[in-house]
């Protein structure tokens, strides 16, 4: 049996094959307009087998983006991308058997959802565990006020803002010369510069680390799970920032909650929201 899962955003598209065991069978990605995208990736995709189920994990309005685009998501499952990031760990990822866990998503978009009793917590409008507005910052700031808070200090463009910031206050740093001018700095750019050994890059890693155990400890507090994962491209830089973020959650839990809390790098990589849509499809399917 194999099962189609999309990770849909207004740019891109991610796309896996799983069996029903989760095991990632093929993959594609494809960037750009989506009209451009979502049919592609499909089209790349398919085997000679028809889909057992299918999910799309976004949180675009398909319909804005032309009639093509809404004809190739007909009759496919549609669920969050936290839903279905936080039920990909619960399946195959670093959650796997939990029934109370969190997978805190970092990359171009931030997101915290939420797995409560075995099941994906979506809130009252369908609306939870968009974490990038978690205010951790009392600073009146106007990227606060268009990314949300922890996205504008931990997403990659707010790494990368932060950084260059720092460089036009006249902070000197090297990463500016490996990205060739400041609107070309990236955070892994930023991440390449801390292992380095540059100190401007090292700073802002570091308080990059310290608000995402800030948000950490935030969710936790009020959610008590086994396991808060911690998932999406930022686990590229699992080095830099995994142990620094488990120090200030010790530093700021209280010790019962310190001692019983496991913090986990997803396995998933860039698929897991698409295994997730996946697995989520598949629920919907059985009786």
């Amino acid at each position: 049996m194999e099962l189609l899962g999309l990770d849909v955003g207004a740019t891109w598209v991610i796309g896996v094959v799983v069996d029903d065991d989760g095991t990632v069978l093929r993959h594609a990605r494809r960037d750009g307009a989506l009209r451009d995208t979502l049919d592609a990736v499909r089209v790349e995709l398919r085997g000679p087998t028809t889909f057992a189920a299918a999910g799309v994990a976004t949180d675009v309005a398909l319909d804005e983006h032309g009639s093509d685009v809404a004809a190739a998501s007909h009759g496919i499952h549609r669920c969050s991308p936290g839903a279905a990031a936080v039920s990909a760990e619960a399946w195959v990822g670093a959650a796997r058997n939990a029934q109370h866990a969190v997978c805190l998503w970092i990359g171009d978009r931030v997101l915290a959802a939420s797995l409560l009793n075995g099941r994906p917590w979506l809130g009252a409008h369908g609306l939870a565990g968009d974490a990038a507005w978690l205010a951790l910052n009392p600073v009146e700031r106007q990227d606060y006020r268009k990314y949300g808070n922890l996205a504008a200090e931990v997403s990659n463009t707010g790494i990368a803002r932060r950084l260059a910031w720092r460089i036009q206050a006249g902070d000197h740093s090297v990463v500016l010369e490996h990205a060739g001018d400041l609107e070309a700095i990236t955070a892994e750019h930023v991440f390449d510069g801390a292992r380095a050994g540059d100190g401007v890059a090292i700073s802002v890693v570091r308080d990059s680390a310290r608000y995402i155990g800030m948000a950490v400890v935030n969710i936790v507090t009020v959610l008590d799970p086994e396991v808060i994962v911690l998932g999406g491209p930022m686990v590229s830089a699992r080095d830099l920032l995994l142990e620094p973020v488990r120090q200030e959650c010790q530093r700021r839990l209280p010790p019962a909650m310190a001692s019983s809390l496991r913090i986990e790098i997803s396995p998933l990589a860039e698929h897991g929201i698409a295994i997730g849509a996946a697995s989520l499809a598949l629920a919907a399917r059985q009786p």
